[in-house]
């Protein structure tokens, strides 16, 4: 049995071979009976438009079933501990997909568990967008291996992400955003990776530019601040220009334009968000088969 709590819980054979069944699924479009009998539970502390929906309608798709579940709907929310939770309802499931304010909840989770956990979204990573997002850059413009990838935002779970994901798959990664925002100049040293205030410098040489919200779910405290301190930061069909010539552009959604994006940054050419957005479901239905 295999957890998917962040890209490095699988091997990078493992994580090829679910993009590539992804590809084909897409393509195909079929629905099928491959989880026939299987029942996923989606236990979500935040709230989730891509990442629920696209769970509910691949198991659908598979022949498997979902339920979705609050924290006010169980246990939890009345202090039952997280590791009696899991040993319940890994009893009753074959899966489970939990979206947490902490990642050490996913951790603790799935020491307890029986069957699959699956990282919907935590504090320090969200494997299964990255998923998506490398199978959109494969499907547009093949093997990643070897390219250019600005992240432009701060040091969050994305980035954290793209930084596992750019060791993986052998890509160059740059981080762009304000300094204060860094992590400690140790981290950087270990994590062997260019981090830059300098976007117009990043982006010239990029295959692919990514971003993020400037105020995370969590981060509302710090609301003004940040959008003073990321104004310099947005990306703009104009800013793409001075980008390789087929760079593309992708974001994880939901996007604040005329905050990290300009208002017409998505319908530009270049943005393959909303391929990004429908790839969720692709890459989480072979991940599902995969897992379960």
């Amino acid at each position: 049995m295999k957890h998917f709590l962040n890209l490095e819980s699988l091997s990078p054979e493992e994580l090829k071979g679910i993009l590539e069944e992804a590809l084909i699924l897409k393509k195909t479009k079929a629905s099928s009976n491959d989880l026939e009998g299987k029942f996923l539970a989606l236990i979500f502390e935040k709230a989730s438009t891509r990442t629920r929906v696209s769970f509910e309608v691949a198991m659908n798709q598979l022949g498997g079933q979902c339920s979705f579940f609050a924290p006010t709907d169980l246990q939890l929310g009345r202090g039952e501990p997280i590791e009696d939770t899991a040993r319940v309802i890994g009893s009753m499931v074959d899966g489970v997909v939990l979206r947490t304010l902490s990642h050490k909840t996913i951790t603790t989770f799935s020491e307890k568990s029986s069957v699959p956990v699956i990282n919907g979204l935590s504090d320090l990573s969200h494997p299964c967008q990255l998923l998506a997002d490398l199978m959109t850059f494969i499907e547009v413009k093949g093997d990643i291996s070897g390219a250019n990838v600005t992240w432009v935002g701060d040091y969050n779970n994305m980035c954290l992400s793209y930084i596992e994901a750019s060791k993986i798959f052998k890509f160059n990664l740059e981080v762009v955003c304000p300094k204060n925002y860094w992590p400690s100049n140790d981290q950087i040293n270990d994590l062997k990776i260019v981090f830059t205030e300098d976007i117009k410098s990043s982006i010239s040489n990029s295959d692919l530019v990514s971003t993020d919200v400037w105020v995370s779910m969590g981060d509302e405290k710090e609301q003004s601040k940040r959008i003073a301190d990321f104004q310099k930061f947005q990306v703009s069909p104009e800013l793409m220009n001075t980008a390789k010539e087929q760079a593309i552009f992708l974001h994880c959604l939901p996007a604040i334009r005329g905050q990290e994006i300009s208002n017409d940054m998505l319908e530009d050419s270049r943005s393959k968000v909303w391929v990004q957005a429908e790839n969720r479901l692709h890459a989480q239905k072979s991940l599902l088969k995969f897992l379960i």
